[in-house]
């Protein structure tokens, strides 16, 4: 895999990854994805990473996963918190993209000066919570029916990673 930034030339296939993960009912409240203004506008400028299928892969070059920051809170106190998106192509599932794009971001949002990175995962996605603990995050606590999709009230599990580097 080779770890890119994510720029608005790469939106149509990291539109598709999206709408494939929505169509789980397991990755995300939305129910269909924003068009590139809204997802530029809602994501942190920095921060924002697409993974790229590697050369001896069928499908070199296409966008493989991508991995991105939203602000939790407009409060200033709240700066250096942000909450994780992660979202890899169902064809390479397993093949460990998703950790490397997430340890990218930690990485980039570390550099950046974010100190707290949070995800609010549906307890029905295993691999994004193992996924996610592997790679230093912490369950504080459930959201128990936090919000409707489809008309049926789901819970998330809030996770938590704070750096070791920024905010000591």
């Amino acid at each position: 895999m080779l770890i890119k930034p994510l720029t608005a030339a790469h939106w149509p296939q990291v539109q598709t990854i999206y709408e494939q993960g929505i169509a789980t009912g397991h990755a995300t409240f939305q129910t269909q994805a924003p068009t590139w203004e809204d997802w530029d506008r809602d994501h942190l400028a920095h921060s924002r990473l697409l993974a790229l299928a590697a050369a001896e892969t069928a499908g070199a070059g296409l966008v493989a996963g991508w991995a991105a920051l939203s602000a939790v809170s407009g409060r200033c106190v709240y700066g250096g918190v942000a909450e994780v998106s992660v979202y890899v192509a169902p064809a390479l599932a397993g093949r460990g993209v998703g950790r490397q794009l997430l340890a990218a971001l930690v990485a980039e949002s570390e550099a950046n000066g974010i100190w707290t990175l949070q995800a609010g995962i549906f307890p029905e996605n295993e691999a994004s919570l193992r996924l996610h603990t592997g790679l230093g995050f912490r369950e504080v606590g459930r959201r128990e029916r936090i919000g409707q999709l489809h008309g049926i009230w789901r819970s998330t599990v809030l996770l938590e990673r704070r750096s070791t580097i920024v905010g000591h």
